[in-house]
């Protein structure tokens, strides 16, 4: 099974925003007091949810424009 460079990388975008909506509800969950949790894992939740939402937008423009920034091929 020979997938293409541009699909998996539009997979991976797919997956992170899955990933960075599953965190979005942890956190507003753990805001509103239905979760246990402080301060500390606030911010850090938040800063995964960036990097998560970033790498998804990154991985589908590259995705879109044709361009393989996996194995680094143009």
């Amino acid at each position: 099974m020979n997938i293409p460079a541009e699909n998996m990388q539009a997979l991976v975008a797919i997956a992170f925003f899955i990933a960075a909506v599953c965190v979005a509800r942890t956190v507003g969950n753990i805001y509103s007091g239905k979760w246990p949790g402080g301060l500390g894992m606030l911010v850090y939740l938040r800063a995964l949810l960036g990097f998560l939402l970033a790498g998804a937008v990154v991985m589908a423009f590259y995705a879109f424009a044709g361009m393989d920034i996996i194995s680094r091929h143009l």
